[in-house]
């Protein structure tokens, strides 16, 4: 009985990873999509530096491309403060199966101590 528990815990485990990592993906992707879409239209860029840009705010790396008006100025001030949170979102995302499978070994351990 006890080994066919962790047999179901391990799997939910790896679901929750799995899981996780899907949601990051699409945070990051959805994320891209909006700076990609802004940059073009409103920084008056092309795909191709409009993709890179989007890029490498997100990463944190900083522009490459300077924007020339001020709807490009602003878009880029808003978008780089909007990158910050999803990168420590996504950072959250990824991690918490990690920390979550932790306190629960913790929790366990703490009632076998209990019980003996």
């Amino acid at each position: 009985m006890k080994a066919n528990h962790i047999k179901i815990v391990q799997k939910a485990y790896i679901n929750r990873i799995f899981r996780s990592i899907w949601i990051c993906s699409v945070i990051i992707l959805i994320s891209m999509l909006v700076g990609i879409l802004g940059y073009h239209y409103l920084g008056n860029l092309g795909w191709v530096d409009s993709i890179l840009n989007a890029a490498m705010i997100l990463t944190g790396m900083g522009p490459v491309d300077p924007m020339k008006h001020t709807v490009g100025k602003l878009f880029a001030s808003f978008y780089a403060l909007f990158s910050g949170i999803v990168f420590l979102s996504s950072i959250a995302v990824l991690v918490s199966p990690v920390v979550h499978q932790f306190m629960f070994k913790l929790h366990v351990e703490e009632d076998s101590k209990d019980q003996n």
